[in-house]
Protein backbone atom coordinates (compact mmCIF):
# COMPACT_ATOMS: atom_id res chain seq x y z
CA UNK A 1 0.00 0.00 0.00
CA UNK A 2 1.12 3.52 -0.76
CA UNK A 3 1.72 4.85 2.96
CA UNK A 4 1.15 8.70 1.12
CA UNK A 5 -0.88 8.80 -1.08
CA UNK A 6 -1.09 12.23 -3.36
CA UNK A 7 -4.97 13.90 -2.71
CA UNK A 8 -5.12 14.14 -6.30
CA UNK A 9 -3.96 11.73 -8.85
CA UNK A 10 -3.28 12.41 -12.28
CA UNK A 11 -3.56 9.94 -15.32
CA UNK A 12 -2.39 10.84 -18.66
CA UNK A 13 -4.73 9.42 -21.88
CA UNK A 14 -4.42 9.77 -25.37
CA UNK A 15 -7.58 10.41 -27.51
CA UNK A 16 -7.62 8.03 -30.33
CA UNK A 17 -10.17 7.88 -33.74
CA UNK A 18 -12.21 5.16 -32.18
CA UNK A 19 -12.76 7.91 -29.28
CA UNK A 20 -14.15 10.43 -31.38
CA UNK A 21 -17.78 10.87 -33.43
CA UNK A 22 -18.58 12.16 -36.61
CA UNK A 23 -17.62 15.71 -35.93
CA UNK A 24 -14.34 14.79 -35.11
CA UNK A 25 -14.41 14.94 -31.56
CA UNK A 26 -14.71 12.77 -28.29
CA UNK A 27 -18.05 10.95 -28.32
CA UNK A 28 -19.93 12.59 -24.80
CA UNK A 29 -20.28 8.83 -23.04
CA UNK A 30 -16.73 8.18 -23.37
CA UNK A 31 -15.69 10.61 -20.68
CA UNK A 32 -17.08 8.12 -18.35
CA UNK A 33 -15.01 5.47 -19.75
CA UNK A 34 -11.70 7.75 -18.94
CA UNK A 35 -13.25 8.55 -15.64
CA UNK A 36 -13.38 4.96 -14.68
CA UNK A 37 -10.07 4.26 -15.94
CA UNK A 38 -8.63 7.19 -13.91
CA UNK A 39 -10.55 6.18 -10.63
CA UNK A 40 -9.19 2.35 -11.15
CA UNK A 41 -5.12 3.81 -11.44
CA UNK A 42 -6.18 6.34 -8.61
CA UNK A 43 -7.04 3.30 -6.00
CA UNK A 44 -4.87 0.88 -7.19
CA UNK A 45 -1.81 3.63 -6.99
CA UNK A 46 -3.18 4.38 -3.89
CA UNK A 47 -3.21 0.91 -2.32
CA UNK A 48 -6.78 -0.37 -2.42
CA UNK A 49 -6.92 -1.70 -5.78
CA UNK A 50 -10.83 -2.91 -6.94
CA UNK A 51 -9.82 -6.66 -7.65
CA UNK A 52 -8.55 -6.45 -3.19
CA UNK A 53 -12.17 -5.21 -2.03
CA UNK A 54 -13.38 -7.85 -4.61
CA UNK A 55 -11.41 -10.80 -2.75
CA UNK A 56 -10.73 -9.88 0.78
CA UNK A 57 -13.95 -8.42 1.22
CA UNK A 58 -16.79 -9.63 -1.04
CA UNK A 59 -17.60 -5.90 -1.93
CA UNK A 60 -17.70 -3.96 -4.62
CA UNK A 61 -17.99 0.28 -5.68
CA UNK A 62 -20.75 0.50 -8.33
CA UNK A 63 -21.38 4.02 -9.91
CA UNK A 64 -24.63 5.03 -7.87
CA UNK A 65 -24.52 8.65 -9.26
CA UNK A 66 -22.88 10.19 -12.68
CA UNK A 67 -22.37 14.58 -13.55
CA UNK A 68 -20.72 15.70 -16.32
CA UNK A 69 -19.79 19.33 -17.10
CA UNK A 70 -18.88 19.45 -20.89
CA UNK A 71 -16.60 22.98 -21.46
CA UNK A 72 -14.56 21.84 -24.60
CA UNK A 73 -14.29 19.22 -26.58
CA UNK A 74 -11.10 17.05 -26.98
CA UNK A 75 -10.04 15.97 -30.20
CA UNK A 76 -8.39 13.17 -32.15
CA UNK A 77 -4.58 12.74 -30.90
CA UNK A 78 -4.90 15.17 -28.05
CA UNK A 79 -3.41 14.59 -24.44
CA UNK A 80 -5.78 14.58 -21.65
CA UNK A 81 -4.40 14.68 -18.02
CA UNK A 82 -7.30 13.37 -15.74
CA UNK A 83 -7.16 14.61 -11.86
CA UNK A 84 -9.26 12.34 -10.02
CA UNK A 85 -9.87 13.71 -6.07
CA UNK A 86 -12.01 12.26 -3.33
CA UNK A 87 -14.47 14.76 -2.25
CA UNK A 88 -16.59 12.72 0.46
CA UNK A 89 -16.26 9.66 1.95
CA UNK A 90 -19.54 8.00 3.95
CA UNK A 91 -20.26 4.99 5.66
CA UNK A 92 -20.94 3.03 2.17
CA UNK A 93 -20.61 6.08 -0.27
CA UNK A 94 -17.48 7.86 -1.61
CA UNK A 95 -17.87 11.37 -3.49
CA UNK A 96 -14.88 11.97 -6.26
CA UNK A 97 -14.54 14.56 -8.76
CA UNK A 98 -12.62 14.15 -12.41
CA UNK A 99 -11.14 17.01 -14.24
CA UNK A 100 -10.37 16.09 -17.62
CA UNK A 101 -7.74 18.39 -18.97
CA UNK A 102 -6.90 18.77 -22.65
CA UNK A 103 -4.34 21.46 -24.45
CA UNK A 104 -6.59 24.44 -24.89
CA UNK A 105 -8.05 23.86 -21.25
CA UNK A 106 -10.59 21.60 -19.12
CA UNK A 107 -12.78 19.89 -21.18
CA UNK A 108 -14.96 18.27 -18.75
CA UNK A 109 -15.86 17.97 -15.12
CA UNK A 110 -16.91 14.76 -13.94
CA UNK A 111 -18.84 14.26 -10.43
CA UNK A 112 -18.51 10.37 -9.53
CA UNK A 113 -21.20 8.99 -6.20
CA UNK A 114 -20.14 5.62 -5.52
CA UNK A 115 -21.82 3.33 -3.41
CA UNK A 116 -19.84 0.24 -1.63
CA UNK A 117 -22.19 -2.99 -2.05
CA UNK A 118 -22.06 -6.61 -1.36
CA UNK A 119 -21.20 -8.22 -4.23
CA UNK A 120 -24.20 -10.39 -5.84
CA UNK A 121 -27.23 -8.85 -3.70
CA UNK A 122 -26.08 -5.12 -4.29
CA UNK A 123 -26.88 -4.72 -0.51
CA UNK A 124 -25.06 -1.55 0.57
CA UNK A 125 -22.35 -2.09 2.79
CA UNK A 126 -19.88 -0.24 4.81
CA UNK A 127 -16.21 0.81 3.24
CA UNK A 128 -13.87 -1.07 4.75
CA UNK A 129 -11.32 0.51 7.37
CA UNK A 130 -8.31 0.42 5.42
CA UNK A 131 -10.31 1.58 2.17
CA UNK A 132 -12.08 4.76 4.18
CA UNK A 133 -8.74 5.42 5.53
CA UNK A 134 -6.46 5.62 1.98
CA UNK A 135 -10.12 7.72 0.63
CA UNK A 136 -9.95 10.06 3.61
CA UNK A 137 -6.14 10.44 2.47
CA UNK A 138 -7.09 11.46 -0.96
CA UNK A 139 -9.65 14.19 0.45
CA UNK A 140 -8.95 17.56 -1.14
CA UNK A 141 -11.57 19.52 0.09
CA UNK A 142 -11.66 23.18 -1.94
CA UNK A 143 -14.88 23.70 -3.85
CA UNK A 144 -12.84 25.03 -7.46
CA UNK A 145 -13.77 22.87 -10.56
CA UNK A 146 -11.02 23.57 -12.41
Amino acid sequence: MNDNPRSTHRYALRIYYEDTDAGGVVYHANYLRYAERARTEALREAGIPHAELVTNHNLMFVVHRAEIDYMRPARLDDLLEIETRTKDVGGATVAIQQTMRGPDGVCAVVRIKLACVQIGGHKPARIPPRWRSVLDSMRHDDDTDT
